[in-house]
């Protein structure tokens, strides 16, 4: 019997796409097997839910995922920020009803919107606190708070008849490298990793996890091959028992895009036991991006796959029994959406946000209003760090500057100090820095240090990790989300917790 290749190819790729309507060459593709699409933040238009209706459409075993962690990282609320608590926010609670209750509502809202598939939780172990890709992204340093945690944010997705896709195997918590920009190694030892890293993926495959997402790193001691591209790594998977889906992270990132492209990756992947192929965001690349960038990083991995094929370098059994896995998956999901979705309490998340707030210091009188000046870090491809709808929520109209304080001058640092400090004498209002690495950035600490000097009235507002400040009050959020900044804002005003 003969094997349509085209079709089978599309059967085990996962691709984003640009715009907010379904474009007429990703139709075709669906119509064609294509295994469905990722969503991202240029998605996200006035009415998702048909977007979600049209492509389910042309194919209805479609997969629609999410990147929707809550916390710092949304992509249904990234124009206004997550009303939902992050990972790091429900470790520092270690709440296990409340992970679950959080975990059920993200899944509500991805099947509000249509979509099969919560790309969360976050199983990596924050071990590097330099960490510049996950940090408040996991629950914990802590491998068995993060396992507890990951299986608890499993079981709320999963009831809630969506599916749960667990990131980043084998654990990219340990990494001071962003593979969105380069290829990350780990030099710990196998036994470490074993005990501590794999640990909450073990958790999560314990609680049902449907799919699991890899990672782009490189552990020496198991192969040069990134994770996603080694056969030894993704059979630990197997060998712990998990026979659900095995997504790759994006083949778009520069990990593995610059190192064998995206063609490469995607046969590489396949072979080494991979099933979904996660493509990536086609805005990516910026300002070098194509105005078909979408289709052409399709057609890239499609291309590549069904050459490999026709080649025999790439065994077609392999991939049959990959499609076969995301088949499976997508019919459990589509019967799902047939089944009514699952009453609960109403979900309060500013209240959990509120009880996981930690403060160092005296706050002293309530604020009258707040002026912001945003330290915060640069925002990267996985995290918009630097997102502005903090700041509006913050400052609720008063005023605020951006300073990179890696960048910045001295001159012109104690400049945006004294603009700050004039602009809250004139309004009546508390100065607010807004940092998010003070725990290993020294930048962020002497611009706390100036500040103090300058206005001692001032708090900062630390969304990252780390500890307090020894010369002002701090307040840790522990994520960049518009929630956060409403309680806090909250706080503030009322100097109380």
């Amino acid at each position: 019997m003969s094997v349509d290749l085209e079709r089978l190819a599309n059967g085990v790729l996962w691709p984003g796409f640009l715009g907010t309507e379904l474009p007429a060459w990703l139709e075709r593709e669906l119509r064609a097997g294509l295994a469905g699409v990722v969503y991202f933040a240029q998605n996200m238009g006035p009415d998702v839910a048909s977007l979600s209706a049209a492509i389910h459409a042309a194919n209805p075993l479609a997969l629609i995922g999410v990147d929707e962690e809550g916390g710092s990282v949304t992509r249904l609320e990234a124009a206004t920020g997550s009303t939902v608590p992050g990972a790091a926010q429900l470790g520092e609670l270690d709440d296990l009803d409340a992970t679950r209750r959080t975990g059920a509502e993200l899944a509500r809202r991805v099947r509000a919107a249509g979509a099969d598939v919560v790309i969360g939780p976050v199983a990596d172990v924050n071990t590097d606190p330099r960490n510049p890709v996950i940090g408040v992204r996991a629950f914990g340093a802590d491998a068995e708070l993060v396992a507890r945690h990951t299986a608890a944010e499993v079981e709320g997705i999963q009831g809630a008849g969506v599916a749960a896709c667990v990131k980043h195997f084998p654990g990219h918590g340990d990494t001071h490298v962003d593979s969105h920009h380069d290829l990350p190694r780990i030099a710990l030892a196998p036994e470490e990793i074993e005990d501590v890293h794999l640990a909450p993926f073990r958790a999560a495959i314990a609680a049902g996890a449907l799919s699991v997402m890899t990672a782009h790193i490189v552990v020496p001691a198991w192969g040069e091959e990134p994770a996603t591209l080694n056969a030894r790594v993704l059979g630990m998977l197997r060998d712990d028992g998990f026979d659900g889906v095995i997504v790759t992270d994006a083949l778009d990132m520069a990990a593995i895009r610059e190192s064998v492209g995206i063609g490469g990756g995607a046969v590489r992947a396949l072979a080494a036991g991979a099933d979904l192929l996660c493509i990536g965001n086609p805005t990516n690349p910026g300002a070098a991006a194509a105005a078909d960038q979408d289709e052409r990083d399709v057609a890239a991995a499609k291309d590549a796959i069904v050459r490999a094929l026709r080649e025999g370098t790439l065994d077609v059994a392999r991939v049959q029994e990959a499609a076969a896995r995301v088949a499976r998956l997508a019919g459990i999901l589509a019967a799902e959406r047939e089944v009514p979705e699952p009453q609960g309490e109403a979900f309060d998340g500013a209240a959990l946000v509120r009880r996981a707030l930690r403060v160092h210091g005296v706050l002293g009188e309530p604020a009258r209003a707040l002026v912001v000046l945003d330290a915060r870090r640069r925002a990267t491809l996985a995290v918009d760090s630097a997102a502005g709808y903090v700041v509006d929520a913050l400052a609720d109209g008063g005023w605020s500057r951006r300073i990179d304080t890696a960048r910045a001058s001295s001159v012109e640092t104690t400049q945006a100090i004294a603009e700050a400090r004039d602009a809250a004498e004139r309004a009546g209002a508390r100065l607010v820095v807004l940092v998010d690495r003070i725990d290993t950035d020294e930048t962020q600490r002497a611009l706390i240090a100036d500040v103090a000097d300058t206005v001692p009235s001032a708090v900062v507002v630390n969304t990252g990790l780390g500890a307090g400040s020894a010369t002002l009050p701090v307040i840790d959020v522990l994520a960049s989300s518009r929630v956060g900044a409403e309680v806090v804002r909250e706080v503030l005003l009322s100097s109380g917790v």
